[in-house]
């Protein structure tokens, strides 16, 4: 029989090396070869052994041998055994040569109570020019060689500050260019300037964040309890415009942290011609509503950023605004009314729903109670008439809060007494017509406030409240079928829309009582076709929204001071749709815009949010 194919042969085994005893001679020779060691190696035998520790690139004995044959040497193996340590060093920027003078710093007692941020400004600073230094060239002032120092890693300098992790050295010969480039154009002081040094484009870069982003309130308090009576000091020495602007940002977190007034802070007047506004987030993107948006009001305390939407879901909706995430609050259903008027009270604890009946509802906002009108609203010594009055839609509060002044039917207006908490009729006045929108005036020179109405033959009546009679009639000029009337905080413009889009604008000789038979018009404003239904002034009496609610993106916005309409915005890309009701935040920092699609449109007043 042959032999399987598949059979395994035998081979020889290796020979078997004979072991080394570890004091022999050839043992000795591999301990004392430095070609073979790393410097891991070398650093652990002069740590037992005491030797000096040579690392292999400074040894001079050690020749370089390649494995391969056909490699040239210096082809790469030379540096394989070295540590990253040992081929890259960190060039502190701390590092002051022994040449060099101590430079005076007259910030130490500002670096030891400031916070970390104007720590680690002061400290990049510092770092460039240092920089500067370096770059320079110090040199000993005997011979003029350079002299050699140790290079420390230390992330702290010997002032206890904080350095910058890593800094440029070009930052001082970069040149950006902010005209040609149109994102940067927002970076510019003047609308001339150009270039701009690395240096000064990374602060302003710095400028705008901030501006974007500004700082927390949280973080703000966080910082005064971290120094309660520490108090920063200004610098000795200011030299340059960045110097000034610096010092400016130093005593700015004080500003901010205070609620006391400032000597000399004046408003800041609005440009005319183009707004400075920007898109935020829908104020209610955490909840939209199911429905157009009937009516939208913010709260009236400016330390309470809350925002109310009412919708044709019968739903109200509190929305906390902080531009970004606008997260909702609270909901409250009220099945058995459709509200399409919310107000808050002048304190701010509470908000008056109505609708299309002859009840309301108010919601405290502490207790997150709802509570209906009693019965016998209007009362018993009232005719038949005034007791089937239907609708409480078109209502307004007086300054003070204590009176609620309410439209009825054939020309009645009806005082409703909120300061006894009972919330009955104490009184009515009486128009020669339907009543079309009520106001109240800021209050003449004694504090007491005047009822304005208007009626639907476009006469305007001013009403004394203690008296229940009419003190002044006037007749809107042209008289084109008024819709709406409405009025700044200090009494100084009334607006007047009608159902054709035109918008008559007067002074402040229209809310006084004294005043002319019958006041002419500032401008009749006319940039709209169709019947105006929302009208809104800002807080310092420079802005006017007017809109109606007939067609798409019928809004425009005034300014009143030069009675001209903005250019700018809205535009025909503006997503306003069909726009429901506006309203502008306590200190005019935002707007509010709902739809007819269940959106609260959300916008930033740049003008006011840097104020």
């Amino acid at each position: 029989m042959g032999k399987r194919a598949n059979k395994r042969l035998k081979t020889e085994r290796p020979p078997i090396q004979e072991t080394q005893p570890l004091g022999s001679q050839s043992a000795t020779v591999s301990l004392l070869d430095d070609a073979s060691k790393d410097d891991e190696e070398r650093r652990l035998e002069s740590v037992l052994f005491g030797t000096t520790y040579i690392p292999a690139a400074l040894n001079e004995n050690i020749f370089i041998v390649s494995d391969n044959e056909n490699e040239e040497v210096g082809g790469g193996k030379e540096l394989q055994n070295l540590l990253d340590t040992d081929l890259f060093f960190v060039d502190d920027s701390t590092i002051q040569l022994p040449g060099d003078k101590p430079e005076v710093d007259f910030d130490v007692d500002i670096a030891e109570h400031s916070d970390d941020d104007q720590d680690r400004d002061e400290a990049s600073q510092e770092s460039e020019e240092s920089d500067d230094s370096e770059e320079d060239g110090s040199t000993d002032g005997s011979d003029g060689a350079t002299a050699e120092v140790p290079v420390t890693s230390s992330s702290t300098s010997a002032k206890g500050r904080k350095v910058p992790a890593w800094t440029d050295p070009d930052d001082a010969s970069l040149k950006v260019s902010l005209a040609n480039n149109k994102r940067l154009r927002k970076l510019r002081d003047a609308p001339s300037e150009d270039n701009v040094g690395g240096r000064e484009y990374e602060r302003r870069l710095r400028r705008q964040f901030e501006k974007i982003n500004p700082t927390p309130d949280w973080a703000t308090k966080a910082r005064t309890k971290l120094h309660p009576s520490q108090r920063k000091r200004r610098r000795l020495s200011v030299s340059s415009e960045e110097d000034v602007m610096d010092a400016m940002e130093e005593d700015l977190p004080d500003i901010l942290a205070s609620t006391g007034g400032i000597l000399g802070r004046k408003p800041k007047s609005l440009p005319q011609g183009t707004l400075s506004i920007e898109r935020l987030r829908d104020a209610n993107i955490s909840a939209p509503a199911e429905g157009a948006i009937k009516t939208l009001r913010f709260h009236p305390s400016p330390n309470v950023s809350v925002l109310l939407t009412a919708s044709e879901d019968r739903r109200i909706r509190l929305f906390n605004i902080d531009g970004h995430t606008n997260p909702l609050v609270q909901t409250v259903h009220i099945p058995t009314l459709p509200m399409t008027t919310a107000l808050f009270h002048p304190s701010g604890a509470s908000v008056l729903l109505t609708g299309p009946r002859p009840f309301f509802y108010t919601y405290d906002l502490q207790s997150g109670t709802t509570q209906r009108s009693p019965r016998g609203l209007w009362g018993t010594t009232f005719s038949g008439e005034q007791m089937n009055d239907g609708s409480m839609e078109i209502s307004a509060f007086d300054p003070s809060g204590e009176v609620l002044a309410v439209a009825g039917r054939r020309g009645y207006i009806h005082l409703v007494d909120w300061r006894s908490g009972t919330g009955q009729v104490v009184g009515s006045v009486k128009m020669n017509s339907a009543v079309k929108s009520v106001w109240w005036t800021s209050g003449a020179g004694d504090g007491r406030s005047e009822l304005m109405s208007l009626g639907e033959d476009s006469e305007i009546y001013v009403w004394n409240v203690g008296e229940r009679r009419c003190v002044r009639k006037w007749r809107d000029d042209g008289g084109y079928g008024c819709q709406i009337m409405g009025g700044d905080r200090a009494g100084s413009y009334v607006g007047i829309g009608s159902r054709h889009g035109i918008v008559n604008v007067y002074g402040s000789d229209a809310t006084s009582s004294t005043g002319i038979a019958r006041p002419k018009p500032l401008k009749s404003i006319g940039n709209l076709t169709t019947s105006i239904t929302s009208l809104r002034f800002n807080h310092d009496s420079q802005l006017m929204a007017m809109a109606s609610n007939t067609k798409k993106d019928q809004m425009r916005m005034v300014h009143l001071p030069s009675l001209t309409v903005f250019s700018n915005w809205p535009t025909s890309g503006t997503p306003l749709g069909h726009v429901t009701d506006i309203d502008f935040s306590t200190g005019s920092e935002y707007v509010a815009i709902g739809n007819s699609r269940g959106r609260a449109l959300l916008y930033q007043l740049r003008d006011f949010a840097l104020q």
